[in-house]
């Protein structure tokens, strides 16, 4: 089976991918991975033939902590806020046509399903329309309306929230570039938005999540059959090769706090190190600092506070006593899996979502990054260093699937869905 994987984002938002074609390509499939020049060499290190496809995503990631740090820090702000959808606008424009769109339409020939990660899925599922070959996405949180992602509103509120959403996001820049692309291809124009149209066609949508990480959703959905189903968070897990000096470190005292924030570069790193360093001072807790996108090299720490680059954090979680992160949906399945309680500080409205989610469960707590001082960090902290909070933790991890459980079900639906000759 010739297999093309499509994803853009930086490494969270591609891993998903990562983690199917590497089981695939371990069956004998013949597999290749579109993914952003930046997240190419990521790719090839999991075993993946890798092709660099439109721009880098770490421009469109730092643009969109802008606006959305506008957005909710200064909402009447309109003239800013604008500016910034404009500035995210022309990404978009310039990431999607000509080269970009070139590229993914000569990789689909010859192809015997496209496989879509979350993040301008659209564009694929317009190739896999036009060479009538069977179309998977792959999601890592609930993007699809439902009633149970939205904690303030009753359900059928919140689905009509995600649909209203869902055409806000497709009018516009989106389905400019959408409609020049299926004019190229000779497709029909599409009147409604893609997310109505992958379900329509009857796709396969695979949901990269524990079914417990989102309680009432699997009833909800039981309407579509077995057309989302949960295979658990899909990652790596790869040593690096920090792992070693983590452990040590780690094992040379008490144990620490992470604190990691991923592929969001922070707006001022000297800041956060030293509110990350009064706050577990006060606390009298070491702090363990994963740097991710952020440059910390010029920062001198106290003796109780450790930068260090990427971690396993398969490796890591267990070993500290509470995680502090960015939401990310990767970083909180690892704190799930690893039964340690969690603080989300979040910029992006996805991450806020599951924020909300940590708090309903009550594994753990969080906020607005921007709303973030040292105050609110000591409280936030205290709260799950509260020993209820760790037993809650422990007791939740039991439920959530194993990372080599997750892939072999992953590829399992995938290679199903082709046998059966479903094209949508």
């Amino acid at each position: 089976m010739n297999v093309l994987l499509a994803c853009h984002g930086v490494r969270g938002d591609v891993e998903p991918c990562v983690v199917i074609g590497r089981e695939l390509l371990r069956r004998g499939h013949e597999v290749r991975i579109a993914v952003p020049p930046n997240v190419v060499g990521f790719a090839e290190a999991a075993g993946l033939t890798a092709i660099a496809w439109g721009d880098e995503s770490q421009v469109m990631m730092d643009k969109q902590r802008d606006y959305w740090t506008c957005f909710f820090q200064f909402p009447w702000n309109k003239k800013e806020i604008d500016r910034l959808g404009r500035e995210i606008g022309e990404i978009v424009t310039h990431c999607w046509t000509d080269d970009a769109f070139s590229t993914l339409a000569a990789l689909g020939e010859g192809a015997d399903l496209i496989i879509a990660g979350y993040g301008f899925e659209q564009f694929s599922a317009n190739v896999a329309e036009y060479y009538d070959i069977p179309f998977v996405t792959v999601d890592f949180f609930p993007t699809r309306a439902n009633g149970q992602i939205l904690p303030l509103l009753p359900a059928p509120m919140g689905r009509a929230a995600m649909r209203m959403y869902e055409r806000m996001a497709w009018t516009g820049v989106v389905k400019d570039v959408e409609d020049d692309q299926r004019r190229a291809l000779g497709l029909p124009p599409a009147t409604t938005a893609w997310p109505r149209r992958i379900v329509e066609r009857g796709c396969l949508e695979i949901q990269g999540y524990d079914e417990v990480w989102i309680p009432g959703l699997a009833a909800e959905w039981e309407v579509w059959g077995d057309r989302r189903p949960f295979v658990g968070t899909l990652t790596l897990e790869s040593p690096t090769e920090a792992d070693a000096e983590v452990t040590s470190w780690i094992s040379s005292g008490p144990p620490p706090v992470f604190f990691g924030f991923g592929s969001v570069p922070l707006g001022s790193p000297a800041d956060t190190i030293a509110m990350i360093s009064a706050v577990c001072e006060e606390l009298g807790q070491r702090a363990l600092v994963g740097a991710g996108s952020t440059d910390f090299s010029s920062i001198s720490c106290a003796q109780h506070v450790k930068v260090v680059g990427v971690v396993n954090f398969a490796e890591t979680f267990p070993l500290c006593r509470a995680v502090v992160h960015h939401s990310g949906a990767g970083t909180i399945a690892a704190c799930l899996r690893a039964g340690v309680p969690q603080v989300g500080l979040w910029t992006l409205p996805d991450q806020g979502l599951r924020t909300s989610q940590l708090k309903r469960l009550k594994v753990g707590t969080g906020r607005r990054f921007s709303k973030t001082d040292e105050e609110a960090l000591v409280a936030d902290l205290r709260r799950v260093l509260n020993p209820e909070y760790g037993t809650r933790a422990r007791e939740f991890a039991n439920y959530m699937t194993k990372p080599a459980e997750s892939a072999v079900a992953a590829a399992d639906l995938v290679e199903d869905f082709v046998r059966l000759g479903r094209v949508c």
